[in-house]
């Protein structure tokens, strides 16, 4: 059994749109294709007793055990893939419930997806799962814990640590989208000009001298020294000289900490030697360069956290400890503490599990005592001489205790140094008892503090801290996304995004809107190629000048990973046709539709699904979609139109000449089709439905009906504003179009479109493109035959794995079938048939071009044009 493709969704893709973060695999089950599980001896067996955990997993039985019972009965392999891709994840930390497995259209081939949290971990599961279920197959031994410590790896390294997490899922909560800008904690809240950046605990609003201060321990010592508040005498050094001189002057114990050091790294406390201040000295230097030596101030470590000003949360901080029983070794109690299920690694879980490094081993070593000493019971041991959670530690909310000096103190402290998230480290016998009483002090002053102790303390109240920064960030009524108009279909989506584009901007909004052509923003070019995926989609809502959002999703783009937004304001769907089909799995119109259908399901509910009513396909998928649904038709009779209008849907109809809104019993008409340039006088019927689609998105996002009908007339079809869209040159004799259409589809639209031309001849050049089947290219043909008078037959730079003749032999044939007396030229290179077609134009023809390339076939049409211009005037 191996891996023969693996996908990597980040958004709402066909597959699931509400588990947008799903890994697809495909499997050659090669020789278990036809084996089921309960045909491999001892091989269930073997399965639970490598993950006793998989008793949780459900499975379609529902219950606990499922999964076993399902096992046992007699499952496919991939199944059993599916479930150990979760199950590992699920050890490492990363909890993800979401899976399905079904047969592939090939032969020997399955279908695998599940969900993931961290993208990597999510595809090291996948060969990890294929690599662990042959071995259980064929009984050989596996280390399955080095998988786990890898993906334990791949989870502290990439995976948001607890104090993102946070804030990130407050964000979600009140619909705030968020996108990953880089691989560690730097986070966009938002989009467009509403976003806001995180790192961690450290926003976009966070002083940098605010920071530097913090980091700055003397600096932040004066500060708060002048402004009167409690904090421990103390001096800064660089040599073991002025070490001595130091102790001399503040005596013991003492607290030895390097001045640039943070979580308490390189820290030594309750220094009552000189040994000891010496290796305290050592350790300090090895992460600063100046070393700070200060009186030790006895009593309690606590944490106090203020937000945006405002004292919000304080925790009570132990150092990693543990109690003797008078039998167990120190290692075996740490050991013992470590299996409390609320320890892991790193940030994964409440706690962190109890390291034995070189800081606890020299605690050891100045109480005379190794890893196999048995404490007398009943004896506290502390292992580090800091408090931190990361290292071990605990915690105990004290919120509720704080007495009110303390808790205006702490607001003073985040005022004068400038944090807007800052956490204090003060230590002192008892919170509730003001510090200048208690004889406590402020040691510390952090910028980007941890959550970690607030959200999940070990004891005590869980409080929500990231609310207040959400708050801060996003006060309540601040919008914190922009508006998304999202367009799919397989003909006539890049026109209407265009066209809904201009009329977003012609509202006055600084709009980017993605298309087959390129990323633009506020009309400027600014990638291009064919730029309709969850790249491109990102790159826009990633923009600080953008404040609306107009994007073209295309099959490519959902295939490989799915949409760039979770949710859009507005979803339409053009219409569903042949093409594309027999590549990445779609084969048939119904499994086009449902991919298409994805756009309309991410509508948020109070939204609108924008869809074709004369197309079935798009018309069914009203019935999937959980917004609110608007219909477009060329037929204002049609009954499915007229049953939701009935109903007080909202509709645009093409009726009497006129692009029409029907609301309710209400009739708004917009304006006469025929004065709408789009429409070439009212020939290009297949521009009217995009204009219907554009006029509802328009309307829906409540403009007014009069700027509807300027951007309607003033959005002029041209090689600029519409690329490769119903490009049309007026030579002295003839006429010129160049467009995009490179599917059946397109080209009989066009055909329609000259139908209604009073021309002597039809040219066209036609091309099929290399990734579709034998009868998308016979189909083309036989459109072709039936639309033009003569046709010239060309080829794709690209042919994308075929041969010229496997593409041109069943064009070819299917002109040959409904034209066999037309006359057929065979010109491969693009330009020289563009050239042939355009040198022996006839007086009162039109040529149609039908190109790969949009940019040179304009160029060369318009040069030959400025080549005639000039012949006119020189005769």
């Amino acid at each position: 059994m191996k891996i023969i493709d693996l996908r990597v969704m980040r958004g709402p893709n066909y597959w699931s749109v509400k588990h947008p973060k799903i890994i697809v695999l495909k499997l050659a089950l090669e020789d278990l294709n036809q084996t089921l599980t309960n045909q491999i001896p001892h091989f269930a067996q073997r399965l639970k007793t490598a993950f006793p955990g998989m008793q949780s997993h459900r499975s379609s039985e529902g219950v606990e055990g499922g999964f076993f019972k399902t096992l046992e009965e007699g499952t496919t392999f991939g199944h059993v893939v599916q479930h150990v891709a979760l199950e590992l994840q699920t050890l490492a930390g990363m909890d993800s419930g979401y899976g399905r497995c079904y047969p592939a259209k090939e032969e020997g081939h399955q279908v695998v997806v599940y969900s993931y949290q961290e993208e990597r971990a999510g595809e090291y599961a996948a060969y990890a799962a294929v690599r662990i279920t042959n071995a259980l197959v064929s009984g050989e031994k596996y280390k399955i814990a080095d998988d786990i410590a890898r993906l334990h790896d791949i989870r502290e390294d990439e995976y948001f640590g607890p104090s993102t997490y946070s804030i990130v899922s407050e964000a979600v909560s009140r619909g705030i989208p968020y996108i990953r800008l880089n691989r560690h904690s730097l986070i966009q809240l938002g989009y467009g000009v509403n976003q806001k950046r995180i790192q961690a605990t450290m926003t976009g609003q966070t002083a940098c001298f605010a920071v530097e201060i913090a980091g700055d321990k003397n600096a932040t010592k004066a500060i708060l020294d002048d402004a009167g508040i409690p904090v421990p005498k103390g001096t800064t050094i660089q040599t073991q000289e002025e070490l001595k001189h130091a102790i001399n002057w503040l005596g013991y114990p003492l607290v030895i900490k390097p001045l640039d050091g943070n979580h308490g790294k390189g820290a030594t406390i309750n220094i009552t030697n000189l040994k000891d201040a010496q290796r305290g000295f050592n350790e300090a230097k090895t992460h600063s360069e100046s070393v700070i030596v200060e009186q030790y101030i006895s009593g309690f470590d606590f944490r106090l956290l203020v937000i945006n000003g405002k004292f919000v949360a304080a925790a009570k901080r132990t150092p990693a400890m543990i109690t003797g029983d008078g039998t167990s070794t120190i290692k075996q109690l740490i050991d013992k503490e470590n299996k409390d299920p609320r320890r892991g690694i790193g940030h994964e879980k409440v706690l962190t599990k109890i390291k034995i490094d070189k800081h606890t081993q020299n605690i050891l070593k100045s109480l005379n005592l190794t890893t196999q000493s048995v404490l007398p019971a009943g004896e506290e041991l502390f292992l580090k001489t800091t408090a931190n959670i990361s290292t071990g530690g605990t915690a105990t909310d004290v919120t509720d205790l704080i007495d009110p000096y303390n808790i205006l103190m702490a607001e003073r402290i985040a005022g004068l140094i400038g944090l807007d998230i800052c956490g204090i480290d003060v230590m002192t016998t008892d919170i509730a008892i003001p510090l200048n009483e208690a004889r406590g002090a402020v040691l510390e002053v952090n910028a980007a503090p941890g959550f970690r102790m607030h959200i999940s303390p070990t004891y005590g109240l869980p409080r929500n801290v990231a609310e207040p920064v959400v708050d801060m960030l996003f006060p309540r009524g601040t919008p914190g996304s922009i508006p998304i108009i999202a367009v799919t279909g397989t003909n006539g989506k890049t026109t209407t995004t265009r066209l809904v584009a201009h009329m977003v901007k012609a509202k006055g909004y600084q709009v980017g809107y993605t298309t087959t052509d390129g990323i633009y923003i506020q009309d400027k070019l600014l990638e291009k190629g064919d730029t309709t995926g969850a790249y491109s989609a990102e790159f826009v809502l990633k923009d600080p000048t953008v404040n609306f959002a107009v994007l073209e999703c295309a099959r490519g783009g959902l295939l490989r990973s799915g949409l760039g937004f979770q949710q859009c304001d507005i979803g339409i769907v053009t219409n569903v046709s042949s093409d594309h089909l027999g590549i990445g799995d779609i084969d048939t119109l119904e499994e086009l539709a449902k991919l298409k259908s994805v756009i309309p399901r991410s509508v948020r509910k109070d939204g609108y699904a924008i869809l074709n009513a004369d197309d079935d396909l798009v018309y069914a998928m009203a019935e999937e979609v959980e917004c609110k649904v608007a219909f477009f038709s060329m037929d204002e009779n049609n009954p499915r139109i007229l049953k939701h209008i009935s109903k007080g849907g909202l509709a645009a109809v093409f009726e009497n000449g006129y692009i029409s809104i029907f609301k309710n019993s209400y009739k708004i008409r917009i304006d006469r089709v025929a004065d709408v340039p789009l429409t070439f006088g009212g020939k290009a019927k297949f521009n009217i439905e995009n204009i219907l689609a554009a006029t509802l998105a328009g309307y829906i996002s409540h403009f007014d009906v009069q700027d509807i009908k300027t951007s309607l007339r003033t959005f002029i079809p041209s090689p600029s504003k519409t690329p490769g869209r119903m490009n049309l040159f007026k030579f002295p004799n003839f006429e010129v179009l160049v467009d995009y259409a490179h599917n059946a589809g397109g080209l009989r639209a066009i055909g329609d479109f000259m139908s209604a031309l009073d021309v002597t001849k039809k040219v066209g050049i036609v091309a099929g493109v290399g990734d579709r089947r034998t009868e998308d290219f016979y189909e083309i043909g036989r459109v072709a035959g039936e639309a033009f008078d003569e046709i010239i037959v060309r080829l794709d730079n690209d042919l994308r794995g075929k041969t010229a003749e496997e593409i041109s032999g069943p064009i070819l044939q299917g002109i040959e079938d409904v034209a066999p007396d037309k006359l057929v030229k065979l010109i491969p290179e693009e330009m020289r048939a563009i050239a042939y077609a355009l040198e022996h134009g006839e007086p009162g023809s039109f040529i149609a071009i039908f190109t790969e390339d949009v940019h040179e076939s304009v160029k060369m049409v318009e040069s030959f044009k400025v080549i005639q211009d000039r012949k006119i005037l020189v005769d």
